[in-house]
């Protein structure tokens, strides 16, 4: 089935939300499904939920996307129900008050690092395709106008071809002795032995395919991501789709104040690690 089928023929369940308030409503939004998709379906989610509660009225509140994900980024995406608090949730996603973790399934050589923060500069190539910087890039003016901006990502090895110990989100850890400041475009070795890399990414910006093309610059594209020099067809499978999945998000909630963690069920990609 192809992507843009699969999206319209899409319908949120109440099985796909991960919590829910007279604010939020935060959702696990599956791979291959636009963001756009997602949002156009909460209505109806909550008609008929409303329906459900007897002598309930329906009343459809004015819902915003906080969050984008790429259409085949699984995982966590918040809802708010009001003007008031998406200002409020978009302030705190820009001014980086909202913790990001995602795991992503990669394809390379096994790293050397356990951990390592990834500092480069963000931009369009002269073909307009999103590609990565050197750090003193950063403010450059580009021929079509646009400038080159900042982008770091920390990342931790989870498990390498199955063998490692599945650690929580709260015990993510970076390394400060260990980061790569990008002066040019990595050399990746393309005969070199090929391993399956389970990894956790926390992007300390918001860059557009940031994690994507950090893992790219790595030399461990992401599984199924042609785009960014990922494996189409890895041991016998073709891959429609990149396996990058929105694990959590940890801010504080936009009216309370309180902090909340919100975090989406791993896909079946993900959990396939093993006690070494």
């Amino acid at each position: 089935m192809s992507a843009s089928s699969k999206s319209s023929l899409f319908s949120l369940s109440r099985d796909d939300v991960v919590y829910e308030d007279q604010w939020l409503i935060v959702v696990n939004k599956p791979q291959g499904i636009y963001c756009e998709t997602v949002l156009e379906s909460v209505p109806k989610l909550l008609f008929d939920s409303a329906e459900s509660v007897a002598g309930t009225e329906a009343i459809v509140p004015e819902l915003h996307l906080a969050n984008r994900l790429d259409r085949d980024t699984s995982g966590v995406m918040i809802i708010t129900k009001s003007h008031k608090v998406a200002a409020k949730l978009v302030k705190a996603f820009t001014d980086h008050k909202v913790s990001k973790t995602y795991i992503a399934r990669c394809i390379g050589s096994a790293p050397k690092w356990e951990r390592i923060t990834v500092r480069s500069g963000h931009g369009r190539s002269k073909f307009g395709a999103w590609r990565v910087y050197a750090a003193s890039d950063v403010g450059r003016t580009l021929p079509g106008g646009s400038v080159v901006r900042d982008m770091e990502t920390s990342f931790e090895v989870i498990s390498i071809n199955g063998q490692g110990i599945f650690k929580e989100p709260s015990e993510f850890r970076t390394d400060e002795d260990n980061i790569v400041v990008v002066e040019e475009k990595s050399v990746v070795d393309g005969d070199a032995k090929k391993d399956e890399i389970l990894a956790r990414a926390r992007p300390r910006s918001g860059r557009t395919h940031q994690i994507r093309l950090h893992c790219q610059y790595l030399g461990i594209s992401i599984r199924g991501d042609v785009k960014y020099e990922g494996v189409y067809e890895w041991k016998g499978t073709t891959y429609e789709g990149h396996e990058l999945h929105a694990e959590s998000l940890s801010l504080e909630h936009p009216i309370t104040g309180l902090p909340v963690l919100f975090r989406a069920p791993l896909p079946s990609w993900a959990s396939q690690t093993s006690q070494p």
